[in-house]
């Protein structure tokens, strides 16, 4: 009888073939994946000659598999960023929104009865935002709208490709598109709302470890050429109110860096 090691390394050993998985790191994780492979087979083919001929015929194809799988659940945290500044400025990208002809412009400081609604809707009616409409995904967007509209020097959404930063996602590196920018006196700041809940989720950290990196470098570009540093808040979305102020918000959900 072929032992359940042999049948385990069988697996293993067309796994460490791949060049991003560490046996010496891993060893516990490749065993338990090959088990799990393994376990499936005799399931079904019961004998052990004929899971003894499929692991030794397919090992290579049975590791692509579970080298797949692993894939698409690995996040990697960059451990270093080739840093190029071209210039201190880049021109605001053109917004392109969809509405209904014959659809009003409302004004975004009014609240919105049927929420579900506004991601359907164009707002107007700014003082301080660099576009002339904008487009909310949700009432906490269009209530920050009404505090960065009060308290910053000027304020947009930006479109992507704005600004390039990127972020991995699975096996996917994605440009990540912060909810709003804004000027005050002391500090550019990028402000990103999200659902309590996720908070912690991989993707959000992935996103505000890169625009952290990015500030880092872009404040220090800005105080070398005396401009203003940039800060990045990341606010739960259940806590933003209108009488709350943009100087609040940057001291209770600051992330990272304020200054360098």
């Amino acid at each position: 009888m072929w032992q359940k090691p042999q049948r385990l390394w069988c697996v293993v050993r067309a796994l460490i073939d791949f060049d991003d998985i560490a046996y010496e790191e891993h060893a516990d994780l490749l065993y338990d994946l090959a088990g799990q492979m393994v376990a499936h087979l005799t399931s079904y083919l019961g004998e052990d000659a004929a899971v003894r001929n499929v692991l030794q015929s397919n090992q290579r194809r049975l590791a692509e598999f579970i080298h797949a799988q692993m894939d698409s659940h690995r996040w990697e945290k960059a451990s270093g960023y080739e840093v190029e500044v071209r210039k201190g400025f880049t021109e605001l990208k053109s917004c392109a929104f969809t509405a209904a002809a014959d659809a009003p412009i409302s004004d975004f400081r009014q609240p919105v009865e049927e929420k579900s609604r506004i991601g359907q809707m164009g707002f107007g009616g700014f003082q301080r935002c660099l576009y002339r409409l904008q487009k909310f995904q949700s009432d906490t967007e269009r209530k920050l709208a009404v505090i960065l509209d009060r308290d910053a020097q000027k304020w947009f959404r930006p479109a992507l490709g704005q600004f390039q930063i990127y972020y991995k996602s699975g096996v996917d590196h994605r440009e990540y598109q912060p909810d709003f920018v804004a000027e005050a006196a002391e500090n550019i700041y990028l402000l990103e709302t999200n659902a309590r809940n996720e908070l912690n989720s991989a993707e959000v950290q992935a996103k505000k470890d890169a625009a952290v990196e990015w500030g880092r470098h872009a404040s220090e570009h800005a105080l070398r050429n005396g401009a203003k540093p940039w800060r990045y808040l990341l606010i739960p979305h259940d806590v933003v109110a209108e009488n709350m102020s943009l100087s609040g918000l940057s001291s209770h959900f600051g992330v990272g860096w304020q200054g360098v």
